[in-house]
């Protein structure tokens, strides 16, 4: 490069000092300078003319504007540089339209929007799941066409850790599930999946559990009522029957506390048991329920505290979250031993409102904490008969906090305890209301 440079000088240089030398012998060498500078710069302008041509319309032929010396160098190199970037272009080209093909294929729905939700591509999918029209929608916000509050918060909200479950806008019958990705300059990949036959699904599991657990509620009371009296009676019976009467008496209570679990589980998943957000003084539900864990410990005599930091009152169902909060405080005292320590605090701070279950228990394998909330989960089976649970009560916990807004954290190490932290979002915090004085 630094010899083309050289050569170019040289050649310039040498035609200026070829027609100085001509105007030279005519007695007027500045003359022959500047005649000289002249057409060197009408050569410039005329090739740049040509340049500027070329680049306006470089689709009109794939030859370069030829010429010589550094111009002609110049275009040599732009015409080798614009063939590389048509090659480029026609395979990036290639490949886009081979990823489009292949979205549209998909049976779920791709959307891509800009960060403020402007329709920018979506397949055909799409179209048919959320009745999308390609010739009129490019560009619409999505919120105004999929008008489903739900949808706006969540894709407001820029939390897509959890999908979103809508009915479609475009065919009510179609359960979908959203499910949006941050890319680029903060723009949003939304997939619509349909997941109707999963619900449904899901649905006639709710249905044929409430349904059973309901059945067999009748014939159960009324064995629980023969055996009860036969347990009143025990004296009068042969004392060979004695101990038989009794177990069935036991696993009779256990089968009437999982009936009565598995339809308040139902109740709660399948929105029978409407969220009432009345306000609940959770000060005084608190002490309640620790009054009766206090007697449920019984002779193991386990010190149970209860702290309470903020009086604020809560907006819930009291019913739920009696439900909620008794299952972790029992929890707390069927899985520690005799004489340790339960720690129930309730706080509040910019995130929102926290209840903190703490015991000097036997802990939990970290393994087995993922799981917990699952129906029927058992980190250790083989403690199932000595704490009498149903298996139930964490997922009961769950589904409270997520009728609340909540979320439960769990915290446990074997040999060490377990924390087990309900959390509540801030709007649902109500100021008390002073009552009259005088």
């Amino acid at each position: 490069m630094q010899h083309n440079w050289s050569r170019y000088i040289r050649h310039i240089v040498g035609g200026l000092i070829g027609t100085t030398l001509v105007g030279l012998y005519f007695g007027h060498p500045v003359y022959g300078l500047t005649i000289g500078l002249v057409i060197y710069l009408w050569w410039t302008l005329h090739q740049a003319r040509r340049l500027v041509q070329w680049f306006a319309n470089p689709d009109g032929t794939d030859e370069a504007p030829q010429s010589i010396g550094l111009w002609g160098d110049i275009f040599d190199h732009l015409h080798k540089l614009h063939q590389h970037h048509l090659r480029t272009q026609d395979r990036l080209r290639a490949q886009i339209n081979r990823v489009q093909e292949s979205t549209n294929a998909m049976r779920d729905g791709v959307i891509m929007t800009d960060s403020r939700g402007a329709m920018e591509w979506w397949n055909g999918s799409a179209d048919y799941l959320l009745g999308f029209r390609r010739n009129t929608d490019r560009g619409q916000y999505i919120h105004n066409l999929i008008r489903t509050p739900a949808f706006k918060a969540y894709f407001e909200s820029r939390d897509y850790r959890e999908p979103l479950d809508i009915h479609s806008p475009a065919k009510p019958h179609i359960r979908l599930q959203i499910q949006i990705s941050l890319f680029g300059d903060d723009d949003r990949l939304i997939v619509a999946k349909d997941v109707t036959r999963l619900f449904q699904l899901e649905q006639m599991r709710r249905d044929f559990v409430g349904n059973v657990s309901h059945e067999m509620r009748t014939p159960l009371t009324v064995i629980s009522g023969y055996l009860e009296t036969l347990v009143d009676n025990a004296d009068d019976l042969p004392p060979k029957w004695r101990r038989a009467i009794n177990t069935m008496a036991d696993q009779s209570s256990r089968m009437e506390a999982l009936i009565t679990d598995l339809i308040l589980l139902s109740r709660i998943e399948t929105g029978d048991q409407t969220v009432d957000d009345a306000l609940t003084d959770v000060d005084a539900l608190l002490g309640q329920i620790c009054h009766d864990a206090r007697a449920l410990s019984g002779d193991k005599a386990h010190d149970i505290s209860l702290s309470v930091s903020d009086h604020r009152l809560l907006k819930g169902d009291q019913s739920q979250l009696r439900s909620a909060f008794s299952n972790l405080i029992f929890n707390a005292v069927k899985y520690t031993p005799a004489g340790g320590r339960i720690v129930v605090a309730w706080s509040a701070n910019r995130e929102g409102a926290h209840l903190s279950v703490r015991d000097t228990g036997i802990g939990i394998d970290p393994v087995h904490i993922p799981r917990l909330t699952e129906r029927f989960y058992r980190a250790d089976p083989s403690r199932h008969k000595d704490t009498g649970g149903t298996g139930l009560g964490l997922a009961i916990v769950k589904h409270v906090l997520l009728n609340h807004d909540g979320n439960l954290d769990i915290r446990s190490r074997i040999g060490e305890g377990s924390e087990f932290i309900c959390h509540f979002p801030r709007e649902r915090l109500v100021e008390r209301i002073p009552e009259p004085t005088g």
